[in-house]
């Protein structure tokens, strides 16, 4: 089974069944499974084929979805990239996957149009000098069927990490991969043919794609894109749209609750709130379930290598457990706490959270070494360190590269972070080790806001252990941020190497 076979199955299923809906646009199953095939055809001709990488530089529209599925169609691999990349962060992704095309949206054509590259260019708009128009070229075609003989353990997709400790990764996906988490998604989740999947975080990501874009495919449900989103655009679409699932980061929530009024909207069609890449306070929690009282509430965990799939915190679950990851691995995943030697770690003790499942990648594309090293046998490492309850449940504490070891002594940045976050003033905060003659590390913590050093100090004074109060403090306008938002520590102690 492949992508390719499911879209075909589906629009013989369910022809006239919404597919795609975007910005006004309404795609029928059988409508985009010939607007597949056409533009398959039109790729082909510019000399794509099996195992060629075509990049799409796409937000979150039906020019998206029928990218994907037509360059998986002829049995090319297709690699999404994040539209918040600079010119340059794009020309590397390029050059590290060697894709042969680039398919961008015209409203991100600032961005590419001096691009140099040798790659066939595709945008969205009318064609310009180099560039060729993507509708131009679908509609010349025919829409011939093309078959698909992709097996499960072809090559599907590249993601490439966010490159918050370096240059970003090329995370390599077989079809059994993806389908495998999206499996686990129509499981745990009860996604069906009737239900509408709301997509507003980008499709470049692995949780937005794999899981629920993939989901929605597989079962036939009604996929409504958002190329950005906005509070307001998020609450209209729930209402007129009437979606039944949707997944975002914790900001996406707070967000709204702080600059829309989903108390005033119509939210009774929502049977699944959906979050993850950070965990909720019990204080947010609450707040989010006030502000979103129709559906569960759930906590995905995982990590773009491994499909992604980890844990589930569920809706009746935060009550005691906010924060938490929960307590058992997602479908066709298993989870454990290893040491550095890959040995399970004794109960209680701080371990680092290793993941076996279906859905983990295959490998880092044409990274080896990275790759040898990020597997302890089946398992993967995730670099997230954890420990586990009485109840069972698991508590990230850390990402194992942000440890910070001063005189002998582990000390979790996070755990100081958090902290730091309640103190009235402190807007963000990165918690960091930096070079010290006798202790190895000491304790730095690079904050924005306008809090006082002082005021900072006594207040972790009182609620941390003393060797974990910072010796160092700088204030700073804003921390720095990859296009994905991920603080970059890295760079921060850079300025200390």
């Amino acid at each position: 089974m492949n992508t390719s076979a499911l879209l075909a199955r589906n629009a013989r299923k369910y022809p006239h069944h919404e597919a795609i809906v975007c910005q006004g646009k309404r795609i029928p199953y059988a409508e985009l499974d010939r607007l597949v095939n056409k533009f398959g055809s039109a790729i082909r001709g510019k000399e794509i084929h099996a195992e060629d990488k075509v990049a799409l530089f796409l937000p979150n529209t039906p020019e998206f979805a029928i990218a994907y599925l037509a360059v998986q169609r002829i049995g090319a691999i297709v690699v999404p990239i994040n539209v918040k990349l600079t010119q340059e962060e794009l020309h590397y992704i390029l050059e590290d996957s060697g894709a042969k095309a680039l398919i961008a949206h015209d409203m991100l054509f600032d961005t590419v149009k001096t691009l140099e590259s040798p790659v066939e260019k595709i945008k969205t708009g009318d064609a310009t000098g180099e560039w060729s128009s993507f509708w131009q070229m679908l509609e010349a075609q025919k829409d011939t069927p093309i078959e698909c003989y992709l097996r499960e353990d072809d090559l599907s997709t590249i993601l490439y990490t966010s490159g918050t400790t370096g240059k970003p990764k090329g995370v390599l996906f077989t079809y059994r991969s993806i389908l495998n988490v999206a499996t686990m998604i129509n499981i745990e989740m009860e996604v069906k043919p009737e239900s509408r999947i709301l997509l507003s975080m980008p499709l470049s990501h692995s949780a937005p794609l794999h899981l629920f874009f993939m989901s929605g495919l597989m079962t036939g449900s009604t996929l409504v894109l958002t190329p950005t989103f906005t509070p307001d655009l998020f609450l209209d679409m729930i209402e007129e749209e009437r979606t039944t699932h949707f997944f975002g980061a914790p900001v996406a929530y707070l967000t709204t609750m702080q600059m829309a009024n989903p108390a005033g909207r119509d939210l009774s069609s929502m049977k699944w709130w959906v979050y993850g890449g950070a965990p909720l306070s019990e204080n947010e929690v609450r707040g989010i379930k006030q502000a979103f009282p129709t559906g569960q509430l759930t906590c995905v965990y995982g990590l773009t290598e491994a499909g992604p799939s980890g844990t589930l915190l569920f809706d009746e679950e935060h009550k005691e457990k906010a924060g938490s990851i929960g307590r058992r691995a997602a479908w066709g995943t298993e989870i454990r706490l290893i040491d550095d030697v890959g040995d399970k770690v004794a109960p209680g003790d701080v371990g680092e959270i290793a993941l076996r499942g279906e859905g983990n990648m295959r490998e880092y594309f044409r990274k080896s070494h990275e790759t040898e090293a990020v597997f302890a046998g089946e398992w993967l490492r995730t670099g997230d360190l954890a420990m586990q309850d009485e109840d069972g449940y698991f508590w990230v504490i850390d990402r194992k590269k942000d440890m910070i070891i001063s005189g002998g002594v582990n000390i979790y940045p996070k755990e100081i972070e958090n902290v730091m976050l309640e103190i009235e003033g402190v807007r963000e905060v990165a918690v960091i080790g930096v070079p010290h003659p006798e202790w190895g590390e000491t304790v730095k913590a690079v904050y924005a806001g306008d809090a006082d050093d002082t005021e900072i100090r006594n207040t972790l004074e009182n609620r941390v252990a003393s060797y974990k109060v910072p010796r160092i403090y700088e204030q700073v306008e804003e921390l720095p941020r990859n296009a994905s938002g991920k603080i970059l520590k890295q760079s921060l102690k850079g300025a200390h190497a």
